[in-house]
């Protein structure tokens, strides 16, 4: 290894200082910057990077774990006595046999398609399942081999120009389903592949609707890379949105939908930069949009509907840190009427983030509960729910912290 090269904080012995300073550097953040997504300085920073002031709370930690993306909650404190996982999942049994089918290069014709309307009916109980199911990335991972090496088999044996666009554009769905399980677990590689095989897939179909779920999903793999890929999501997003534009008129609902769902995309990651104009302003023009759905429509990917709106205010509230708001709009939000058991705890779970920033832990604790209950999958795979509960395991009310230490076992953070 060349003698300049930075220091990589898993393997070297270094001081919690340094082992920010490296991490900062690697996603791309000034001190400044960094200082003030935790609410404090960039000379605040620079003194804990330095070693003049010592390592920061837990809770202080966990927020800076949060926003760094790491890995494992030692990468960041360098005790190795206790891993955690933060952002990335424990990895689903299941993993291994959906990269088999992601990572293979079939070129013979060994395997024989099945009828695309077979292929279809397939992938809608697989997007049933998995709105269903709370287990749903079992239940998911248990299809997606034997679908993804169909659908590419029926694109290989496509016998004219539009059975192959066809063939592409369910190609293109597999893939976004296939990025609905490998999201949060332990390959990021294997994410990025699936990712960019949706966009290629979706853009050989010509499918408005294939393109704009392919874009949704790799705008939200590059947001939650951290603040350097912001640019990339708003790239993604916005082209793509004006692609779709001119089809809008006279678009049918899924079209429809998914142009609404990344017109909510493009305000959600102006409230990760800050932006609280923009958010709003992008969170207005996505419930105009859901108003021209049918009162019942629920795009079956994306959530995207009437009902997810109230939904998507509290995310964009708790992006910005508007703990008030965050817990107003969680008021006027009715999660009863969101059908998706993941993306119900989802919401849960972004409701127990706004509790937690207006100062309301229990509340925030109670919630989490909720979420538990109708996902267990989705909770054990959020980071912001992790933190949350492990804040509170050092609690200073013995009541907060029983409750607190007992979701952390039930989610894998602790040993029962």
């Amino acid at each position: 290894m060349p003698s300049d090269a930075t220091p990589d904080p898993y393997t070297d012995p270094l001081v919690f200082g340094q082992r920010l300073q490296i991490l900062r550097t690697r996603k791309g953040l000034t001190r400044d910057q960094l200082g003030g997504l935790v609410g404090r300085s960039g000379s605040w920073v620079k003194g804990v990077e330095t070693g003049r002031l010592k390592t920061p709370k837990l809770e202080v930690v966990l927020r800076l774990a949060e926003i760094l993306r790491v890995r494992d909650l030692s990468d960041l404190t360098g005790d190795q006595s206790v891993h955690v996982d933060l952002f990335t999942g424990p990895g689903h049994a299941r993993l291994p046999e959906v990269k088999a089918a992601v990572d293979a290069f079939p070129l013979g014709a060994r395997r024989e398609a099945p009828p695309a309307a077979h292929l279809r009916a397939r992938l809608a109980r697989a997007w049933a399942a998995r709105h269903s199911a709370p287990n749903h990335r079992d239940v998911v991972g248990a299809l997606l081999p034997d679908l993804i090496r169909d659908a590419q088999a029926a694109v290989r044996q496509a016998e004219t120009g539009a059975d192959r666009r066809a063939a592409h554009s369910v190609l293109a769905e597999v893939y976004s389903l296939a990025q609905f399980f490998v999201a949060y677990q332990p390959d990021a590689a294997l994410l990025w592949r699936v990712a960019e095989r949706g966009l290629i897939a979706a853009q050989e179909s010509e499918d408005p609707h294939a393109i704009g779920v392919a874009a949704w999903l790799a705008a939200q793999a590059h947001r939650d890379a951290g603040p350097a890929h912001y640019d990339a999501a708003d790239e993604v997003n916005l082209q793509t949105l004006a692609f779709l534009e001119p089809l809008l008129p006279d678009a049918p609902d899924d079209v429809l939908a998914i142009a609404g769902a990344l017109t909510f995309e493009a305000g959600y990651t102006a409230a990760r930069r800050g932006e609280t104009g923009t958010a709003w302003r992008y969170w207005d023009q996505a419930r105009d949009m859901a108003a021209r759905l049918p009162v019942d429509y629920y795009h079956p990917i994306t959530s995207f509907s009437r009902a997810i709106m109230g939904a998507h205010a509290v995310t964009v509230a708790v992006e910005l840190h508007q703990g008030g708001e965050s817990v107003r709009q969680a008021a006027a939000a009715d999660a009863v009427v969101i059908p998706s058991r993941p993306r119900r705890a989802r919401h849960r779970i972004e409701e127990a983030r706004g509790y937690q920033l207006d100062g309301q832990p229990d509340v925030a604790l109670a919630t989490l509960a909720q979420a538990h209950e109708a996902a267990p999958e989705t909770i054990r795979y959020n980071g912001y729910a992790k933190r949350i509960v492990l804040e509170e395991t050092e609690a200073k009310s013995p009541a907060r912290r029983r409750r607190a230490s007992e979701l952390a076992v039930k989610l894998g953070l602790l040993a029962a």
